[in-house]
């Protein structure tokens, strides 16, 4: 079978090897085409469990055989495979895009052994074979040596309140862990998801997907710190190193470079790290002990990630610059909260961005290595249209932390709103890789997922994410969104209302809510959830429903309305323009005043 059709589709089969054989193909579109017809004729009875493998790319000959990247990377493509299936790596989906009869789904991002960098590997869907989902992949999971999970130090101190110096001392660890680009470090927030539980080291190494964990303790009596640590092997529970510290807490930087490069050290063959690498992974961020620990502080309700506590950390966060002037770091998480609060419409658009770029320059003007410096840059030029600016930053960001979750979730943002869509998918699984269990990044990813058409996949990452916190109203809403683009209408509504029964507030989800009635023609249901929208915007008045508006109209089909509102929010500089190319959006979008509106934010129109 596999020699007539490989002969049919002008291939040659260069070698076999036990039961296995290396085909080599003039075209991807021949290749492709082939090994569906193989796995459909394969498929009948007798089946027979094949698997294959496809990538392109330069071959090299020699009287032995082939040899090559593309041949290791197809065979390793072929090996993570199951029978039945079609998968191939992203360069040759790429090959695939503008021919209509291919449909793809992207599997995610996989590590390949002796392939440096992580690899997107596609699947072919056709009735006709085997289409596999991204758990069938679970039970081939191999964990990376070369990563590594920061636990929250456990506060061993008198005072309960010095638990956000404990934390502190994690995350800057963490942060300093995140600037070796060999290493693969999990995220803040799915690292923190274990604090105070008592889980199993393997199960959180399989939970978060890494090798190496390192846990401690800190106690803070008075001026004086004392720090156990340990870095233990998720495979089987043993300790790799351990170790206690015992210092004065004015070298309380010295002590965190001095973990965080024993760690290095410890993995450093698996790293393949230089040893002419002796740069400080900890920086002194300044020499106030009182302003490090507001900062430290003020991080401690960051991290708790609602407006109120945003809010109390700005406090604290400016009264930590006023007492060192020159703390760049201080600066830089002032520019966050700014973002944040802009973002999320506690402070308007144009004053939380003013003040975002204000104190992120301010802080890179002292250190240009600061990621977090450059990634509220990036936040406050992409609120405020300014593409090249922002891709910058990103991309600075990302150089100086490419295991910051954060910015490639971000950046997720950037790409959808230029409209890379397939970019912006892969982002989206980077940061969903280093950081598994965020709420936010889970659901955002079901978001790109469906803005990219793969509706069934965004329904599986949705689930993924109510397992992790049912109550995650921003999942509960995407998959809402989810159904109703799949044709399932009223397990759509019961979803929305349900969003609305968890937020104890009958106009939350509303204007989707109107969106959906709309569309059914329920006008009596659309006229009310309107008359709630303005009810809402007479008692919030510094809240803006622009967009709610747009959308329960844009459901009416009255575009006039629509652009209206649109062209209104462009007005507002409504930050939520950014998301206007998504597929919510899509019925406008050939529209002249939509490619109109793209040219006035300088978006190109394609």
């Amino acid at each position: 079978m596999l020699e007539a059709k490989v002969f049919d589709h002008i291939g040659k089969v260069i070698h076999y090897f036990g039961d296995g054989a290396l085909t080599i193909f003039g075209s991807v579109i021949e290749s492709v085409i082939c090994a569906k017809e193989i796995q459909t004729e394969l498929l009948k009875e007798p089946k027979v469990n094949l698997r294959i493998g496809i990538h392109s790319g330069e071959i090299v000959y020699d009287d032995e055989g082939v040899y090559g990247d593309t041949v290791n990377v197809a065979s390793r493509i072929e090996s993570l495979s199951k029978g039945g299936c079609v998968l191939f790596s992203s360069k040759v989906n790429d090959e695939l895009r503008n021919h209509s009869e291919f449909r793809t789904k992207s599997l995610g991002l996989f590590e390949l052994k002796n392939v440096r960098h992580p690899i997107e590997i596609f699947a072919l869907q056709s009735e006709d074979i085997v289409v596999p989902s991204k758990n069938d992949f679970e039970s081939r999971f191999n964990l990376r040596t070369e990563s590594i999970a920061v636990l929250p130090f456990v506060n061993m101190s008198n005072e309960p309140d010095n638990e956000f110096f404990s934390d502190g001392i994690t995350e800057e660890i963490l942060n300093a862990l995140s600037k070796i680009e060999e290493l693969k470090v999990t995220s803040r927030t799915s690292s923190f998801a274990f604090k105070g539980k008592n889980f199993d080291i393997r199960e959180i190494g399989k939970q978060l997907g890494v090798r190496n964990l390192l846990e401690g303790s800190v106690r803070k009596v008075g001026n004086r710190v004392r720090i156990t640590a340990q870095l233990i092997d998720t495979l089987d529970g043993y300790h790799k190193w351990s170790d206690t510290f015992d210092r004065d807490i004015k070298d309380i930087f010295q002590l965190q470079d001095e973990i965080a490069t024993t760690i290095v050290s410890t993995l450093k063959k698996s790293l393949k790290i230089q040893d002419s690498q002796k740069k400080p992974l900890v920086k002194v961020p300044t020499t106030n002990l009182e302003a490090y620990q507001l900062f430290l502080k003020a991080n401690f309700f960051w991290n708790k990630w609602t407006p109120s506590d945003i809010k109390r950390a700005l406090q604290l966060l400016k009264k930590s610059v006023e007492i060192d002037s020159n703390f760049a770091q201080g600066f830089s998480a002032l520019a966050a909260c700014y973002v944040y609060l802009g973002a999320i419409g506690q402070l308007s658009n144009q004053i939380a961005n003013e003040e975002a770029k204000k104190y992120a320059m301010k802080a890179l003007s002292m250190d240009d290595q600061l990621p977090d410096g450059h990634l509220s840059l990036a936040m406050a030029n992409l609120f405020d249209w300014k593409w090249d600016e922002s891709s910058k930053s990103f991309q600075r960001a990302l150089e100086l932390s490419p295991n910051n979750a954060d910015a490639h979730h971000y950046y997720a943002y950037y790409m959808m709103a230029i409209n890379n869509t397939r970019k912006a998918v892969i982002e989206a699984e980077k940061a969903h890789e280093l950081d598994p269990l965020s709420l936010p990044i889970n659901a955002f990813l079901g978001d790109m997922y469906m803005n990219a058409g793969m509706i069934l996949d965004a329904i599986e990452q949705y689930k993924k994410t109510l397992e992790i916190d049912p109550t995650f109203r921003a999942a509960i809403n995407g998959l809402g969104w989810a159904y109703y683009q799949s044709g399932n209408k009223d397990e759509a509504i019961k979803l929305f209302k349900k969003s609305q029964e968890i937020g104890g507030d009958e106009f939350k989800s509303i204007a989707t809510l109107g969106y959906i009635y709309a569309k059914s023609g329920e006008l009596d249901k659309v006229n009310d959830c309107l008359e709630k929208i303005k009810f809402q915007e007479n008692k919030l008045t510094e809240v803006n429903y622009t967009i709610d508006y747009a959308l329960v109209y844009l459901g009416l089909g009255n575009y006039d309305k629509v652009f209206e509102f649109l062209n209104k929010a462009f007005e507002d500089k409504l930050g939520a323009l950014i998301f206007i190319r998504s597929r919510s959006w899509k019925e406008i979008h050939d529209d002249e005043r939509f490619k109109t509106l793209l040219s006035k934010m300088n978006l190109p129109a394609d």
